[in-house]
């Protein structure tokens, strides 16, 4: 067995969300921290492993001490005017979550998007876009032809389906988040103390 497989495709990974992070239009990310700054409440969506990254950004902002919320949890409020929406899409056309923030913009809301795809049905609803290139790939059906690929020893992507997309915007939600602190001079032991004492 090979060493450091693991460990290398590790730093590979890394190095293409670097590259990802120089793209990244400076507009882009100072409009989305004002739709952040101004929102009376964020809340947060998105599918699959976009969903998860979606959840962690809403736990992060809530330690900033933001209102924030995750769509489709039993304890989420309605939303209404003034406040804002975060979808996370690679594809920017997932159809449960494409409903759900033309839904919000239908109530008054604001759509943040987070995607690999301005030019889709969400992006072109949303008020802010943030365009984070991705290698997902153009297939019809992922699984299975990820599958077929595995097989043959076909690799067009070094990671599956739209890793690279999620994991960057994960670490793009993060460095949001970073930024937000400095901006509203919040500390580490403001972060501390809001942290879940009951888990």
């Amino acid at each position: 067995m090979e060493n450091h497989v693991v460990q290398d495709m590790m730093g590979l990974m890394a190095s293409k969300i670097a590259s990802i992070a120089d793209t990244i239009a400076d507009a882009e990310v100072e409009s989305f921290l004002q739709e952040l700054l101004c929102a009376k409440r964020i809340y947060v969506l998105g599918a699959g492993r976009s969903g998860l990254v979606a959840k962690a950004f809403a736990m992060r902002l809530m330690h900033l001490g933001l209102h924030s919320y995750v769509v489709g949890e039993t304890v989420t409020p309605a939303m209404g005017e003034g406040d804002v929406l975060v979808v996370f899409s690679g594809s920017g056309k997932t159809k449960t979550v494409a409903e759900l923030a033309e839904t919000a913009k239908d109530i008054g809301g604001r759509v943040c998007l987070i995607t690999s795809n301005s030019d889709s049905r969400i992006g072109k609803i949303a008020d802010c876009t943030v365009e984070i290139e991705s290698h997902r790939d153009e297939v019809k059906d992922e699984s299975a032809e990820f599958e077929v690929r595995q097989m043959m020893g076909q690799h067009k992507s070094f990671a599956p389906l739209g890793t690279i997309f999620e994991t960057t915007s994960m670490i793009f939600a993060d460095a949001i988040v970073s930024r937000l602190m400095e901006i509203t001079e919040t500390n580490v032991e403001d972060l501390k103390c809001r942290h879940a004492n009951i888990e």
